[in-house]
């Protein structure tokens, strides 16, 4: 079993570089698929997640490479369509990739989607959405087989802002015939981030990051070199680590206009901030205060993917806060291992009442999915002994190089596996 072994109580020095984001390069690498031509692509981080999605791409045909940073991919011919079981179960993302095989191949086969443990995250939005494009769906025993003759644009309605079901309408109306509306779209970054991509390919997508899509069918797409945004979820974290752990820490590379919610919590707690361009240098030298309320929301409202980050954070706080989560009915998970260091945590249905404690201790813990594993983290390095962090694959999915990362900013970290 792979853990990280993490000394804590040391306030943070140094600078950190953000990677590329890992909820824009998965779509787009789905949306990959949909162009008879090679794409390169750069600043694509090197995450579990990732190479899962590259695998996938490897078995439909595709042939690609990294050269240096960029990651080159040709699509030119695709032999299958189908997701095989043991990839489509390791990650939740390979639904998306039901858009972008209908798109290209007009059928798709697909496993249900596992990859964590956070919550349901039913895919009836994303099949409601797909039939009303013209996708038929058949249940087989290991998942869905999805056929789409002939896709043609239409107007959808999502009942919520839900963004897979956004980037898969997306991805089958761009090359679908006539016009694809799209209300109460996600507005999410990651969306801005896919529509841009396939308009550099010749798409005719109107609207990004607003409510309301206006999805032109093109007939082609064409080959393009694409350069994938900062990732706001990773930089979020280690804003959040600033206010758990203290000290001084310069991120660069940092996405700031998507990140207004969490700098205004960082405000309220006390962290103070200065921005120029797209590097922030932040610094905590007191403990950090309570917010009050806080509720998870779609963008731009305060992301859910980092609500376990701000746990850690407030549970070392002055004062009381709640935290109420919107999106996942699954996603305190991390709470246990908290109150196991000495966090005083109570949960009410979806609420967290979080009463801030002067000191959390090192101790071993257990990731159980993604942000909650890098809310330990964070945990580990704010908490005063030595904490083991295990299932260090979790974090690995969407962290290129957490101990790179916090080696970076003075933590003392060790890589380790047990048998």
């Amino acid at each position: 079993m792979e853990y990280l072994e993490i000394e804590g109580g040391r306030p943070l020095r140094g600078e950190v570089h953000i990677q590329g984001s890992k909820n824009a390069a998965l779509p787009i690498l789905s949306a990959v698929i949909l162009h008879r031509g090679t794409t390169v692509l750069k600043n694509c981080p090197k995450i579990i997640d990732v190479m899962y999605m590259l695998e996938i791409l490897k078995d439909f045909g595709c042939r690609m490479s990294w050269e240096g940073e960029n990651l080159v991919i040709d699509a030119s011919e695709l032999l299958d369509s189908r997701v095989e079981e043991c990839y489509g179960r390791q990650m939740r993302s390979s639904i998306m990739l039901l858009g972008s095989l209908l798109g290209r191949m007009k059928e798709a086969c697909v496993s249900y989607p596992g990859g964590c443990v956070i919550g349901a995250r039913p895919i009836d939005l994303h099949l409601a959405a797909l039939k009303r494009l013209g996708a038929v769906f058949i249940e087989e025993p290991t998942g869905l087989k999805a056929i789409c003759r002939q896709p043609v644009g239409t107007t959808i309605d999502l009942p919520f802002p839900s963004v897979g079901a956004t980037e898969n309408v997306i991805l089958l109306a761009v090359l679908a015939e006539g016009t694809t509306i799209l209300e109460n779209a996600a507005r999410e970054p990651e969306i801005v981030e896919l529509c841009r991509f396939l308009n550099g390919m010749g798409g005719d997508i109107r609207g990004a990051g607003a409510s309301r899509l206006e999805i032109r069918g093109v007939k082609e797409l064409r080959d393009t070199e694409f350069t994938i945004m900062p990732d706001r979820i990773v930089a979020g974290t280690y804003m959040l680590m600033t206010a758990a752990v203290g000290g001084s820490v310069c991120l660069k590379d940092v996405p700031l206009e998507q990140l207004e919610s969490v700098q205004s919590v960082l405000e309220k707690m006390g962290v103070h901030q200065e921005s120029r361009g797209q590097e922030v240098q932040l610094s905590c030298t007191k403990r950090p205060r309570s917010i009050g309320e806080l509720s998870t929301s779609p963008y731009p409202g305060f992301p859910t993917d980092l609500q376990s980050p701000l746990l850690t954070a407030l549970s070392l706080a002055q004062g009381s806060s709640i935290v109420r989560e919107t999106i996942f009915e699954a996603r305190f998970k991390t709470v246990e291992e908290l109150r196991r260091m000495g966090a005083n945590i109570q949960i009410e249905g979806q609420k967290a009442i979080i009463q801030g404690v002067p000191r959390l201790c090192g101790t071993d813990l257990t990731a159980r999915e993604l942000r909650g594993g890098a809310a330990l983290v964070l945990a580990a390095a704010a908490a005063e002994g030595s904490s083991r962090v295990y299932q260090y694959h979790y974090i690995a999915r969407g962290y290129e190089n957490i101990i790179r990362d916090l080696q970076s900013l003075g933590v003392v970290v060790r890589y380790s596996r047990r048998q």
